[in-house]
């Protein structure tokens, strides 16, 4: 059975660090917690799970933080969670199986990360992320912010969860804060760096600005293929939020030169053409994106939603506005298969049951 060292980095975080830990405290073999600066009784309540309560001075760099963590370490891999990160009984259950069953030669374990939610609390939205990393030096946290460790060697990808569940929102400016800080010491931003630099321009409503640093960061021989593509989605909607439809097209497009399609994609290109009343076109991108799967191991942020229900439901009002009622029906019947208690399927099921003639 290997050995596994929870490493962690935490500041004012008493509301949830005690959740998180009792989530995780008895499949690890050793904790350690580096406190980048609380005021309040987050120390304290470390302390109670673990010895290794270690301060590391806040330089706006959480890599350094990572880092530093895990040259605490001394177990086979190294496990990293935030405090409001959770495993649930399932997750922890097969962690263990995992933890007895592993074999040495891997290097990374690839585990889920849920980071949004349905009104039941179902995941509505996940990705990959590095989650058990071997423990013998070779793998460092990059980026001050957005962190990461670049997967190599050995990997496994595994069904096993960690659920982010926030109690309370962060510092909405504090990542956008640390880019402005580094472009202002004259840092040169690598490829990630701008592409995140970008998606924090975004979230703060600077689209003019994003789209300039979109456009440096498709320049980047090196960008990640998966990146590109998702900037390909931010320039739409950025161009959608400036009132520049026909750019927003553009961008959309411009994806199709780095690989074949994505639901996400098609899904937007669908909009479009629906939105402009070209409704045989929108059903074509409608059904190009009810056809795409989904390949979470690509390590891109993924939209479930868009590989299934959002083009059946989308399908459905084309049909319904060409005048075709049971094809419509037919469509938001597969929308149900996939969200039986959506309101939209509900409420056009109600629809399409007052428009259809009756059998019999």
């Amino acid at each position: 059975m290997v050995t596994i060292s929870l490493c962690m980095i935490v500041k004012n975080e008493e509301d949830v660090l005690q959740r998180c830990l009792d989530s995780i405290a008895a499949v690890v073999d050793e904790i350690i917690l580096i406190d980048t600066g609380s005021t309040d009784h987050t120390r304290q309540i470390a302390q109670t799970y673990t010895e290794q309560v270690y301060t590391f001075p806040w330089i706006d760099d959480f890599s350094a933080a990572r880092n530093f963590s895990f040259s605490k370490a001394s177990m086979d891999y190294c496990l990293w969670l935030d405090a409001d990160d959770i495993f649930l009984e399932k997750d922890r259950s097969a962690l263990l199986k995992l933890k007895q069953n592993l074999d040495r030669n891997t290097d990374i374990v690839m585990m889920r990360y849920c980071t949004g939610f349905g009104s039941e609390g179902q995941p509505t939205f996940w990705y990959y992320r590095e989650r058990l990393i071997k423990n013998d030096g070779r793998y460092l946290w990059k980026g001050a912010v957005h962190e990461a460790i670049v997967p190599s060697g050995v990997i496994l990808y595994s069904d096993i969860a960690v659920y982010h569940k926030k109690i309370h929102p962060g510092d909405p400016d504090r990542n956008l804060k640390i880019y402005q800080k580094l472009l202002s010491q004259g840092k040169n931003f690598d490829c990630r760096e701008r592409y995140y630099y970008a998606r924090e321009l975004y979230y703060h409503a600077q689209y003019q600005q994003t789209i300039e640093q979109l456009q440096l960061f498709l320049t980047e021989p090196d960008a990640w293929l998966e990146n590109k593509i998702e900037a390909c989605l931010l320039l739409a909607d950025c161009y959608r939020k400036l009132n520049s439809p026909q750019d927003a097209l553009l961008s959309l497009l411009k994806s199709l030169e780095y690989d074949k399609p994505r639901a996400e994609i098609c899904c937007e290109i669908g909009s479009y053409f629906l939105d402009s009343g070209q409704y045989d076109i929108a059903v074509f991108w409608f059904q190009t994106a009810l056809h795409c799967q989904a390949d979470f191991k690509r390590g891109g942020f993924i939209q479930p939603d868009c590989y299934q229900y959002v083009p059946a439901l989308q399908l459905c009002v084309c049909y319904d506005r060409m005048g075709r009622l049971e094809e419509a029906n037919r469509y938001n019947e597969l929308a149900g298969q996939v969200k039986p208690d959506s309101p939209a399927f509900l409420q056009n099921r109600i629809y399409f049951q007052n428009k259809l003639p009756k059998n019999g």
